[in-house]
């Protein structure tokens, strides 16, 4: 394998966490990704076997590639000729790292500078710029491109406390029902474009009680024809995780404009993208839909083998503003996946609200 087939190769997984990684070069149509894919699990289960790491927080931090020596064959052919051919050959080196006690350490550099004078601060500004990445979810490569704006405009759709040691409990207990509520949901709806409707779902929880609001763009189509169908899903979710101690209610809020939220619209062309509608028509016809609902801007992006080609691109489409920059801004934004005869294709909606 030459340096410059596996370079093209490198160049698309450098700074990308591991799971990631793995599902770039399944997906890539390069025979250079097979040795490397080879190459990044071994190393990755020796950091789990010898050094205790996690893979979840291993990432890529440098993939570099040299020219080997050239291997000089023979190349047989009929009546006992032969000719020389010339095979290149080449080092790989992948150096990964666990960020999760990178950012350990970082946070402790961040609560040392407020010990310290202000000329330490001024001197050590691009590491608290990193700290404050980190602390807001910018820093990384899997980040929520709406986390600089949490603070500021956007709020959370979890509410509740836990001890350090019970948070990742709370975690998964949240995406348990966020699941169960959008599989009975799947199941329920009878509607041909196949939009769920479901813009998000807030979870509120207390000592006795937990408070579930779903915000639907087409509450009649689940509730239309069976008012206990919301006794049903509470049922379901009261199973699923088992409450005895703990009281269980769930409202149903009304969006007014639902194709101004992006979740809404992503599964809009999702439907499309299934039916085998082109992706431009799919995206043109969504940016028509949020006009209605009266946005500023809307961007929206589609990676994967698009239209069932063999190698994969990204393809983008902006109208309006989008200042992804603007900490006052307020902007909507979803990430989507949907399954496709091709593959799995990526959908990133950002929708420019307004400001604040």
């Amino acid at each position: 394998m030459s340096a410059h087939k596996a370079r093209r190769v490198l160049d698309q997984i450098r700074g990308r966490s591991y799971q990631e990684t793995l599902m770039i070069l399944e997906l890539m149509p390069y025979r250079a990704c097979y040795p490397i894919f080879k190459l990044i699990y071994s190393a990755a289960a020796n950091a789990k076997h010898n050094m205790g790491l996690n893979e979840e927080y291993l990432v890529i931090i440098k993939a570099t590639v040299n020219e080997g020596t050239t291997v000089k064959k023979l190349k047989p052919r009929a009546r006992g000729r032969s000719y020389p051919i010339k095979r290149p050959t080449c080092h790989i080196t992948i150096v990964l790292k666990d960020i999760s006690l990178y950012e350990e350490s970082v946070v402790e550099n961040f609560i040392r500078c407020f010990k310290k004078p202000d000329g330490y601060i001024k001197r050590n500004r691009q590491i608290l710029r990193v700290i404050i990445c980190i602390l807001v979810g910018e820093y990384g490569t899997k980040n929520k491109s709406t986390g600089f704006q949490t603070w500021y405009t956007q709020g959370h759709h979890s509410l509740w406390f836990a001890q350090p040691k019970n948070y990742s409990k709370g975690l998964q207990e949240d995406q348990k029902i966020r699941d169960c509520i959008k599989n009975y949901v799947q199941k329920n709806m009878r509607i041909s474009s196949g939009v769920e409707g479901i813009a998000r779902i807030e979870i509120q929880k207390r000592i006795d009680l937990i408070q579930i609001i779903i915000h639907m763009g087409f509450p009649k189509l689940l509730v239309e024809g069976k008012p206990r169908r919301i006794e049903e899903l509470q049922m379901n979710v009261q199973k699923e995780l088992n409450y005895v101690n703990r009281k269980l209610n769930i409202a149903i809020t009304r969006i007014t404009k639902p194709y101004g939220h992006p979740n809404i619209l992503a599964e809009f062309i999702a439907g499309q993208l299934r039916n085998r509608v082109s992706f431009r028509k799919a995206i043109k016809k969504a940016i028509e839909l949020t006009e209605q609902a009266d946005t500023k801007g809307i961007q929206v992006q589609i990676a994967g083998r698009i239209d069932g080609k063999e190698i994969a691109r990204v393809e983008w489409i902006r109208e309006g503003r989008v200042p992804l920059q603007t900490i006052r801004a307020k902007i909507d934004y979803c990430s989507y996946r949907v399954r496709t005869i091709y593959g799995v294709l990526g959908i990133k909606i950002w929708i420019f609200v307004g400001e604040e």
